[in-house]
């Protein structure tokens, strides 16, 4: 769950997205402590922080057993957009159901309507109930050792720092893990998979705007978060960004503006010379940061740039709108990426991805209505890595 959209006129673009999202959600400032304590609870009452062994998180380009969404049905979180929102859930659902199986968590009462949209090649699944549709951030992290096994972590997900209701979502994660069947976790941070990019081989990247929150971490220092990372996704180093706070839901998730390509190797998707707004002053900032970075193993990083699109000319109004390229899924033979009616930028952006990606098919989806609410693809999927 991404809210990372560059400013642009207002004017727009009412209703539910991520920088209004309180009184969208309905959630109390009673609510919002009830949660926080509900969550700190189940923290506690987990099994422990992970230990890294010989498992460690995978590249997201390896081969996947499945991938995992959530549906959303919420009318309290979406108001009138929900049906727009299911509509392009399902379109990315039956897509990566093209090249791999998707398992898609649904409540009882809302099932029919995501089989019905999803059609017959998506599994929905009834046992795992959901608040919201953000698996990226709710779902465990799956973790293998090279050797044929496979565990999960969960990262106490509590709503973005108790944002958001999250009561179901906060259980998604164990209850994923057990209806695969693998040792469960708990991470000792509170975070989201969308806040981490791992390249499998021992190099992590984050923002602090996000992790080093006191909304998530309080009292927490850097040095013991990055612990808490490493041991959780078996790395040995972080880069970090400084992020932006407190300007969208997620404090500014990494997975919307950079991501790892190969170990040593990253993207950044990059604002027009003329945007300067926070979020644009941030992808510049994590450029410059990852080109004079290195790696776990001590190479240098190689840093792609990923031209962003104009939001002058994308088809949404909403000033809020996330378009972010960079927040694409990798699965079995296939790059999902979104397309936002800029169409230098999308036809130049698909042409990157299919550079970098060979052999894999890129498809570019119109996800307009998920895009107003804040997220993209990335945000909404979670892969299960073959062990």
């Amino acid at each position: 769950m991404n809210d990372h959209a560059m400013n642009r006129p207002a004017g727009g673009g009412a209703g539910m997205n991520r920088r209004r999202f309180l009184t969208a959600a309905g959630l109390t400032a009673a609510a919002a402590a009830l949660a926080a304590t509900e969550g700190r609870g189940r923290a506690a009452a987990a099994a422990g922080p992970a230990a890294a062994g010989a498992f460690s998180v995978p590249i997201e380009d390896v081969r996947h057993t499945r991938t995992w969404m959530a549906w959303p049905d919420s009318s309290s979180i979406w108001g009138g957009k929900l049906g727009g929102v299911q509509s392009d859930i399902a379109l990315i659902a039956r897509t990566i159901a093209k090249y791999e199986p998707v398992y898609l968590c649904a409540n009882s009462a809302s099932a029919a309507k995501a089989r019905s949209l999803c059609g017959p090649t998506v599994t929905v699944i009834t046992t795992i109930p959901v608040d919201d549709c953000w698996m990226r951030d709710s779902g465990p992290v799956f973790r293998t050792d090279g050797a044929g096994g496979l565990d999960a972590v969960g990262l106490n997900f509590n709503g973005w720092g108790s944002k958001q209701t999250h009561a179901r979502d906060a259980l998604v994660a164990q209850r994923v893990a057990a209806h695969v069947g693998v040792p469960y976790t708990s991470a000792a941070l509170v975070g989201e998979g969308g806040a981490v990019e791992q390249d499998g081989a021992g190099t992590l990247m984050a923002t602090r705007s996000s992790l080093l929150n006191n909304n998530r971490n309080p009292g927490k220092s850097q040095a013991q978060i990055e612990a808490a990372l490493r041991t959780a996704y078996g790395a040995s180093k972080v880069i970090w960004f400084d992020g932006v706070y407190g300007q969208d839901i997620t404090d500014d998730h990494v997975d919307a503006t950079s991501r790892f390509l190969a170990p040593g190797k990253a993207l950044v998707q990059m604002p027009l010379a003329t945007d300067n707004d926070a979020y644009a002053k941030d992808a510049r900032q994590q450029y410059q940061v990852l080109s004079a970075a290195t790696s776990a193993t001590g190479a240098p990083m190689v840093v792609e740039k990923l031209q962003g699109p104009d939001y002058y000319k994308i088809r949404s109004t909403n000033p809020d709108f996330l378009a972010s390229f960079a927040n694409y899924y990798v699965c079995n033979g296939a790059v999902i990426s979104g397309q936002f009616g800029d169409t230098r930028a999308d036809t130049a952006a698909k042409a990157l991805l299919t550079r970098l990606f060979p052999g894999r098919t890129v498809e570019q989806l119109n996800i307009d209505r998920l895009g107003t609410g804040g997220g993209g693809i990335h945000c909404v999927t979670q892969q299960q890595p073959v062990p």
